[in-house]
């Protein structure tokens, strides 16, 4: 039997006030009914599970749309999902989107 790391996720404004403030966090914005988005969601269980002290969370942009609207007005990266945002004090330093998620762009984004 597998043991899955429970991934923190982003449900309400405070969620999403803490993580904008934080010095460092990446945000993992989740369609859970597309395919591609669910590939890059595996991509981000990898990166977790090897980077476990890196400041993190998801938000699912279905249930959640209002928080998705806001993360994309609050950093000023344009919507999209799947997409992950490396936000340094609340500032997008780096994302992606779609395909480009892997767990080595996401490594090599936050060492950056």
């Amino acid at each position: 039997m597998t043991t899955r790391r429970i991934l923190s996720r982003i449900l309400s404004d405070s969620d999403l006030d803490a993580a904008l403030a934080a010095p460092k966090f990446l945000l993992f914005k989740h369609s859970t009914v597309c395919p591609v988005s669910a590939n890059a969601f595996e991509e981000y269980e990898a990166f977790v599970a090897s980077h476990p002290k890196t400041p993190t969370a998801w938000l699912d942009v279905i249930a959640e749309r209002p928080l998705a609207r806001r993360a994309a007005e609050a950093t000023g990266v344009q919507h999209e999902s799947p997409q992950a945002i490396w936000l340094h004090a609340g500032k997008a330093a780096w994302h992606a989107s779609h395909g480009a998620i892997t767990e080595a762009a996401l490594t090599k984004a936050v060492r950056g």
